[in-house]
């Protein structure tokens, strides 16, 4: 199964016809017995950081997210599901994320048009699955105010320039997310998503030969 994680948030339609479109069909829960359950999670989402760690917490949800990535298994983060991977955001002061990619969430810088919305590139920062048949600096649609800073440079797989560069893609083992939104971003964005499901598949495949 593959489960699209609904904690409240909007854009969920888009993200479940982008994966539909590929011939899969995801399963829209926020139960978290499903989310462990299931053997790929894709964490989409728009908003304030925040407030997505409230409703996450309310709805059970924040400690499976942490065991499923602990467990090494495939997840996807999108936009919020990206920030909220991190330790902290400083949107609206300082709050704690979930922890599980050490650094934090600034805004973007001042003087820019913000939030920083439409089509942007994408420079690859590293080679890897997700990137399959995707030309490097390829553009993909944003919408966001605010920024992820790993203390690991290493983690950051994409990157894209405004004002600032700044991290538009992390990846950890099966942990990947994006700042932009490839369900809003054509071919390249389903192409994302077909890559995605396709590292999925493959670990559930590498974990029954190891068993």
């Amino acid at each position: 199964m593959i489960a699209i994680i609904d904690y409240g948030a909007g854009n969920l339609r888009s993200v479940v016809n982008a994966v539909s479109k590929l011939g899969y069909q995801p399963e829209v829960t926020s139960s978290p017995s499903d989310l462990l359950n299931a053997q790929a999670v894709i964490l989409p989402g728009v908003g304030a950081a925040a407030a997505t760690m409230e409703n996450l917490k309310r709805l059970g949800l924040a400690s499976p997210i942490q065991r499923f990535i602990a467990e090494g298994r495939p997840f996807l983060g999108v936009c919020i599901g990206l920030q909220i991977l991190f330790t902290g955001t400083e949107e609206g002061g300082w709050h704690e994320c979930l922890g599980i990619i050490p650094g934090r969430v600034r805004k973007l810088p001042s003087g820019l048009k913000i939030p920083h919305m439409g089509w942007n590139q994408v420079k690859q920062k590293v080679s890897h699955p997700i990137f399959d048949g995707i030309p490097d600096g390829a553009n993909f649609y944003f919408v966001h105010s605010y920024y992820v800073e790993p203390d690991d440079e290493s983690l950051v797989s994409g990157e894209t320039e405004y004002g600032i560069p700044f991290c538009s893609a992390i990846n950890k083992g099966n942990l990947i997310a994006t700042q932009f939104h490839p369900e809003k971003s054509g071919e390249v964005g389903l192409k994302v998503y077909n890559n995605f499901i396709k590292i999925a598949l493959g670990a559930r495949v590498g974990s029954r030969q190891q068993n």
